[in-house]
């Protein structure tokens, strides 16, 4: 039996359903702005809110976008009725999170049954940035493959 690979468009319609019960996602502001197999990247406008005390992206905020951006881009490689939960996710931050914008870039290094081990960048844009972007954290996630329920 030969295998139908999914198209780009129906693999972003089927990542976009899912993201709809993303509430916390939506609550802080941000969006998937690309969707590939094993691979997406996504935005959020830094806002007041999302800041520490010092006026930095607050490292929770950051470490969110990594594992968002880790867990969606195994769950592009997942057949629907699948999904995926975080294992463990190691998050290295390099540079205080300064400008307008983060864009977090996930994908997946090697995709097993039960295991997706992933990675995952965030990169700051805006005020003080290069162009190309700040490279301000660096995140290693093992995702764990969730099996609908018989």
């Amino acid at each position: 039996m030969s295998e139908v690979l999914e198209t780009v468009p129906d693999l972003t319609t089927r990542i976009r359903r899912k993201l709809e019960r993303q509430h916390f996602m939506h609550l802080i502001g941000a969006d998937l702005t690309r969707i590939e197999p094993g691979r997406v990247e996504a935005t959020l406008d830094l806002g007041q809110q999302h800041q520490q005390q010092r006026g930095f992206a607050h490292g929770g905020l950051v470490a969110t976008l990594c594992d968002l951006a880790a867990g969606f881009a195994g769950t592009t490689l997942l057949p629907d009725d699948h999904g995926m939960v975080t294992a463990d996710l190691r998050v290295s931050y390099l540079h205080p999170g300064r400008g307008d914008k983060l864009v977090a870039t996930g994908w997946v290094l090697k995709a097993g049954r039960r295991l997706h081990f992933c990675e995952a960048e965030v990169r700051a844009f805006g005020g003080p940035n290069p162009a190309e972007g700040l490279l301000i954290a660096k995140a290693s996630a093992t995702m764990a493959v969730v099996e609908p329920v018989s």
